[in-house]
């Protein structure tokens, strides 16, 4: 079992932060299951404009291939303007929606303002029920106060969150996995 921890930006770095503490998490509660982050700041993704995958340049198709062997995700984006990053949602676009049908995603967002969690309500919860994803009932929002001046995760309730977003994913993905379904 694969889980792939995407941090949906090219900007700043607070989300990789929070991606990167699930995965840390996760490892440490479940050794056997195979952790790898997806920064899409290393990434020179094109636009989505209806190609077939393998039409796109070399790192997009790294990019799909990799999202399509994963068996679940934890993803994470910044809020701007009240809303997913353009390149989360390019993202979203790339890969063909089937890739995600019965697997198990859980939502990371940081931002400014702490009404922002809201996007994970309004616009990732959403996008994965297109998708026909499951989707942990736990999140992890953190606020820029939540870090400390070394840009590290300081604090205690988001912390809680992050290791029941990490059980919860494992848990869910495990009981899933047993599952039989018709695609």
């Amino acid at each position: 079992m694969r889980l792939l921890g995407i941090s949906g930006t090219i900007t700043g770095s607070k989300t990789l932060v929070v991606v990167n503490k699930v995965l840390d998490e996760l490892k440490s509660i479940h050794p056997e299951i195979e952790v790898e982050l997806l920064d899409l700041k290393n990434f020179d993704l094109q636009f989505c404009d209806g190609r077939h995958p393998s039409d796109y340049n070399d790192d997009t198709k790294k990019v799909i291939e990799t999202i399509t062997s994963a068996d679940f995700y934890v993803i994470g984006s910044p809020i701007f303007q009240g809303s997913i990053t353009g390149v989360l949602k390019n993202l979203f676009d790339l890969v063909p929606p089937d890739v995600f049908r019965n697997k198990v995603m859980g939502f990371i967002a940081t931002g400014g303002t702490y009404q922002h969690y809201l996007v994970i309500e309004n616009q990732l919860k959403p996008i994965a029920g297109y998708f026909r994803a499951y989707v942990s009932p736990s999140y992890v929002y953190a606020h820029i106060d939540h870090f400390n001046h070394k840009n590290e995760l300081i604090d205690k309730d988001v912390l809680l969150r992050v290791k029941n977003l990490a059980s919860e994913l494992a848990y869910m993905n495990q009981a899933l996995s047993k599952t039989q379904y018709i695609k």
